[in-house]
């Protein structure tokens, strides 16, 4: 009489473990919906290391869900008041300097943005993971201390950025760790590390990444998020092209 009512406890708490499990698909969806807001401004500096020497460059953000946003660069001095608008899938570059509006598109989105490691295709890549990519959970594991799950992603479509991803998601905060970013090929082109992060509103954010390119010999990009104010009115004006010559 004991076995079958061992056994009876068994597959209950072999249920109760497995009702527990989340799927990749879950995962994503949480991670979309940490990140995803219906308006973010911030402000940040990006922190490009040459072979020689570092510069600084400070910005300011605005972002409508992830189509919509308008950047404009604050400092240093010769690049103050370049300004870029993604609306969906087309992205523009002001320039005060000529005072030209340039459309970046085609062989140009690969180019790098103001010497950093980030290209201008990362910058249009902010489309909702789980809409681009299938994925499965291939491990559990602890990065810088944190309980993760190693996602691999696979693309849904030709003409993405990358066609395959293997990502570390921070259990607790849903906030991806650290992230390896793969051409079709196969090899590796970037890591995303997440060195610190902040809480918004029940959110987590990087406060303190490193965005780098691991075809090129150096340390990488560093990005510092100073503020994230999110659900914030933003004038429709900002989000349009005649906000690049104002």
């Amino acid at each position: 009489m004991r076995k079958p009512f061992f056994i009876f406890v068994l597959l209950l708490i072999t249920n109760s473990i497995f009702s527990n499990e989340i799927s990749a698909e879950e995962i994503l969806k949480k991670m979309d919906e940490n990140y995803v807001t219906e308006t973010r401004v911030a402000t940040m500096k990006m922190v490009v290391h040459g072979r020689r020497n570092s510069r600084t460059i400070e910005m300011k953000s605005y972002s409508q869900g992830t189509e919509n946003s308008f950047t404009e660069y604050l400092s240093p001095a010769r690049e103050r008041g370049t300004k870029m608008l993604k609306l969906e899938n087309n992205l523009w570059i002001y320039s005060p300097t000529t005072d030209r509006i340039i459309k970046i598109s085609g062989h140009m989105l690969h180019q790098s943005v103001m010497g950093s490691d980030l290209s201008y295709e990362d910058l249009m890549d902010e489309d909702e993971l789980l809409d681009d990519y299938t994925a499965k959970v291939t491990n559990e594991l602890t990065f810088e201390g944190n309980d993760c799950w190693e996602l691999y992603l696979l693309g849904k479509k030709n003409d993405l950025a990358y066609a395959k991803r293997i990502i570390l998601v921070d259990k607790e905060k849903f906030l991806p760790l650290k992230q390896e970013l793969y051409g079709l090929s196969g090899t590796l082109l970037k890591e995303i590390i997440v060195e610190e992060a902040f809480k918004i509103d029940n959110r987590w954010y990087p406060k303190h990444l490193i965005f780098r390119d691991v075809l090129k010999k150096g340390k990488g990009t560093e990005i510092f998020f100073d503020s994230i104010e999110i659900n914030v009115d933003i004038p429709k004006s900002k989000l349009s092209k005649a906000s690049l010559r104002k």
